[in-house]
């Protein structure tokens, strides 16, 4: 029985392969999951001013300065306010539409993108 002695399992450059194959996608999953954190982190900013009663949000640059006191809180540095986020004011409702994207650099001139584009309507408290 010669041929189940052949079968040993993977070769050493095959476990190299499937390691760096792993490596390659934590790397990648590291480097952008704290961009979806941030964006979740928004997003509740955004979503919690309808249940905030402290806040007291009824004009658009109070819309704009809670969510800057969030970002600052949850150290949110990398998204610029004023170009990711429109927001209007309709029949006591905020219309919020948060865009943007970011980009973290993975190897040399690859980058990872991660794009964000959602729309929330947000009653006044």
């Amino acid at each position: 029985m010669t041929f189940a002695r052949s079968q040993k399992g993977m070769s050493m450059l095959g476990w190299m392969v499937t390691a760096a194959v792993v490596a390659f996608f934590a790397s990648a999953a590291f480097k952008i999951f704290p961009h979806y954190m941030d964006n979740s982190a928004l997003e509740k900013s955004i979503t919690g001013i309808e249940t905030d009663k402290v806040a007291d949000v009824r004009t658009v640059p109070e819309f704009y300065e809670h969510v800057r006191k969030s970002m600052t809180i949850n150290a949110i540095t990398g998204i610029d306010l004023d170009k990711a986020m429109e927001v209007k004011l309709d029949n006591n409702e905020f219309r919020v539409h948060l865009k943007y994207e970011t980009r973290e650099p993975l190897i040399q001139n690859l980058d990872l993108v991660a794009r964000f584009d959602k729309e929330y309507r947000v009653r006044m408290p």
